[in-house]
Parts: structure tokens; sequence; C-alpha cells
């Protein structure tokens, strides 16, 4: 009798992560974004705020995760601040 084994998703990596915010960056604001690291300032972005929700809420809807809270998003200043918290939400 054969068992069953639960496969488990790996959660994904930074670089992984890196590259989804840069895709879905450049898809809402329509620019390329794939020279953007983990130490680019998200105020050098020239992203306005409506767009910078509009792209965590693209990050939310790609990597399947609940909704990142406002709060948790207030103060971040960098690329990888950002990558912080959405790993982090994503547990």
């Amino acid at each position: 009798m054969r068992s069953c084994k639960t496969v488990e998703h790996s959660r994904p990596n930074r670089a992984f992560l890196l590259t989804a915010f840069q895709r879905a960056a450049g898809e809402i604001a329509l620019r390329d974004f794939m020279h953007v690291s983990e130490t680019t300032r998200l105020d050098r972005l020239a992203i306005d705020s409506l767009g910078m929700v509009e792209v965590v809420g693209h990050l939310e809807q790609q990597l399947n995760m609940a909704t990142i809270p406002d709060e948790r998003l207030a103060g971040l200043t960098t690329v990888g601040q950002l990558l912080d918290v959405v790993e982090a939400q994503l547990g």
C-alpha cells in the first residue's frame, strides 16, 4: 500500500521576493524596476502612496498571502524593509 505524502510549499526566497516586487512595481508604474535592489529607498522610486498600495496589493495576490495591515507598512524606507514585512506576513 502506498503512503500519501503531504507536499509542503516552500516559502519564496529573497531573490524571488525582490523580483516579484520589481515586476509588480513595473506593472503599476509602467516603468522598468529591474535595477532596484533591497537597499533602494522607496521614496526614490517615484511611486506615489496610492501606487505603492497597489504594488503591495499586487504582491499579496501574487504570493497568495493575507493582507498586510497598513500599520506594518508605515515608516518603511527601503525595498528590503518592505520585503521583511512581506516575509513576516508569509510566516
